[in-house]
């Protein structure tokens, strides 16, 4: 059969790949699996309950939950019945709960837990459309998800017909969710996503995997986030089970337990998997340690092809004594498939873990394009490329280098902003993407910066920080940094260090600081001193006008939570520069690294 809606994905599977082990997830303790019928079933029955309810075609349905097998039924019943999925991070602030159930017009949320409740119950009397609220945890004098399942069992008689009726009225272009982009640059746009849209790119994206029905992956980034919903239907097309990762800090625990096929995830995931290694490598002595470090070093060389027989069998006589304990003890063994998008993942990073045996396979996408626009498979990887494009779309690079997309994965359109959409698609249904890059060989993709993250000196000379700022984070004692330097004489960065690779760097030498805040140890000297050592190894690799003359050492971590960071790890460049405004100002007119 096609798959051109969503929901087709069910009968589809159900087919042609059914397992035991379709949804799984853990429940205290212990790995619980959903069949592939079971999922099905599941989400016919919400659907009557939907029905039920009163939900039609074009309604919004909001989610604000993790990642659990409830959320699938959902989705799919929500496509079922013709109505429109609006998936919603649990993390985001109460300002931007109330823009988008507003923006949206929001008749029902689920949620997961009483953290979700309480976030949206903050807003709910604003949101004049929401009706009713239901959690998949059980919470006193909250409406349980399972009453609409249990109105559907009901009620299945009464709505079968109906349900069938409007599953074959939906249509390929038909929305079916909206989702709202992170805004790092301003306020969140709703993304029209259709049927087509998601189906097509999943299909057409699907031989990047390398993986078949008899694979398992573990799932790791929200559902709400499009990279990863995209790729959940290219698992559920292709047959694979699919194991939900606890939370972030399980995901190696996770990965080893299940002994992963695949996993999808962003850089500072893996960045945070090999820090790691590097932590316990830090600990070795002796012919270990001078191992480790070779290992180390002749892995952030690594290409496929083109270095000397010398070399690669180095590389083979390390397999045993380094390679082989990273890949069972950090990756589970058996994994074919490391997917990684979201923000550009290092270089060196990358080679290392190649040489190891972990693929990673990079990929270039927006929420605009349902995502994925390139992507590398194991097949077709270059360092320098983030794959080629996907074969049903085109790409070209416009004459001040942005890339610009058109095919059956591109948006219907921003809800409710025609001005937007207007700026955002061209008269020729090409979507500009506002990033920069070039094509290689005919189709792989180069990213070379984001347009509107590109600046300028006062000498005119521009600058384009993410490829520095991905240099930068190759050292293990920096997590993030921002540069700035608009319209300055030159560029300076904010940097937010990893503080626990920083106290045991301290212990090494010989001072303590398990009794320090972060603001204490940001402060030290000998912390100042090795966050400029390593960004002086950046500066010699670029130009004179590139390099950053000045830094500020945070003495906090940044993340989602705390407004630095989207929810896919990228850097909130506005935010950034008005919580350290003060720094920047004294960065520029101080003549001494600012502390």
């Amino acid at each position: 059969m096609e798959v051109t809606r969503i929901f087709d994905l069910l009968d589809y599977a159900c087919e042609k790949h059914p397992r035991p082990d379709c949804l799984v997830s853990k429940v205290d303790g212990v790995w619980s699996p959903v069949s592939t019928c079971e999922y099905r079933r599941m989400s016919t029955l919400l659907a009557y309950g939907l029905l039920a309810l009163g939900i039609r075609r074009g309604d919004k349905i909001a989610t604000v939950s993790n990642n659990r097998p409830e959320w699938n039924y959902v989705d799919m019943a929500i496509a079922m019945v013709g109505a429109v999925h609006v998936p919603v991070y649990p993390t985001i602030s109460s300002n931007d709960y109330d823009f988008i159930l507003n923006h949206s017009e929001v008749r029902l949320a689920f949620i997961s837990d009483v953290t979700a409740y309480r976030r949206v119950s903050a807003v709910k009397d604003n949101i004049k459309t929401l009706g009713h609220i239901y959690s998949f945890n059980e919470i006193e004098g909250v409406d349980n998800w399972n009453s609409v399942l249990e109105l559907g069992k009901q009620n299945a008689e009464k709505y079968r017909d109906e349900l069938e009726k409007v599953k074959a009225s939906v249509g390929t272009d038909d929305v079916c969710s909206i989702i709202y982009t992170s805004g790092t640059t301003g306020i969140s746009k709703g993304a029209m996503l259709t049927h087509r849209n998601f189906t097509s790119n999943a299909i057409a994206s699907c031989e990047i995997l390398g993986l078949d029905h008899n694979d398992k992956v573990l799932s790791v980034l929200p559902m709400c986030h499009v990279y990863e919903r995209c790729f959940i239907y290219q698992y559920q097309y292709l047959g694979i089970g699919i194991y939900y990762a606890q939370n972030l800090g399980t995901i190696v625990q996770n990965l080893c337990e299940i002994k992963a096929n695949g996993v999808n995830t962003v850089p500072r995931v893996a960045e945070k998997i090999v820090e790691g290694f590097m932590k316990e490598g830090a600990k070795y002595t002796g012919e270990q340690k001078e191992l480790f470090d070779r290992a180390v070093a002749l892995g952030r060389e690594w290409d496929h092809e083109g270095k000397s027989e010398e070399y690669y069998k180095e590389i083979a006589s390390l397999d045993e004594p380094i390679y082989r304990h990273w890949r069972e003890d950090f990756f589970g063994g058996h994994l074919k498939f490391f997917g990684c998008g979201g923000a550009a993942i290092s270089p060196n990073l990358s080679r290392m873990l190649w040489a190891a045996g972990v693929k990673v396979c990079e990929g270039y996408g927006l929420t605009e394009t349902s995502p994925v626009v390139a992507h590398a498979s194991v097949k077709h990887h270059k360092f320098t490329s983030v794959g080629p494009v996907i074969s049903n779309e085109i790409v070209k690079i416009g004459e001040d280098g942005e890339i610009l997309v058109k095919g059956p994965n591109v948006m219907k359109g921003y809800y409710k902003n025609p001005e937007a959409t207007a700026e955002a698609i061209d008269e020729d249904g090409f979507f500009h993407t506002g990033d920069v890059g070039y094509l290689s060989e005919g189709n792989y993709l180069h990213i070379t910066d984001r347009k509107k993250e590109i600046f300028k000196t006062s000498s005119g000379k521009y600058i384009a920080p993410a490829m520095i700022e991905g240099k930068a984070k190759e050292s293990p004692y920096i997590s993030q940094i921002c540069m700035v330097g608009e319209n300055q004489k030159f560029a300076s960065a904010i940097v937010s260090p990893d503080f626990e690779a920083l106290k045991i760097y301290l212990g090494g030498i010989g001072v303590d600081a398990d009794g320090m805040s972060n603001e204490q140890i940001a402060a030290r000297e000998e912390v100042v001193k090795l966050i400029d050592d390593e960004i002086q190894k950046v500066n010699k690799t670029i130009g004179k006008v590139e390099q950053i003359a000045k830094f500020y050492v945070a003495g906090d971590v940044w993340t989602a939570d705390s407004g630095e960071l989207t929810q896919t790890q990228k850097l909130k460049r506005k935010a950034i520069a008005a919580k350290y405004k003060d720094v920047v100002d004294a960065i520029y007119t101080q003549d001494r690294v600012v502390k």
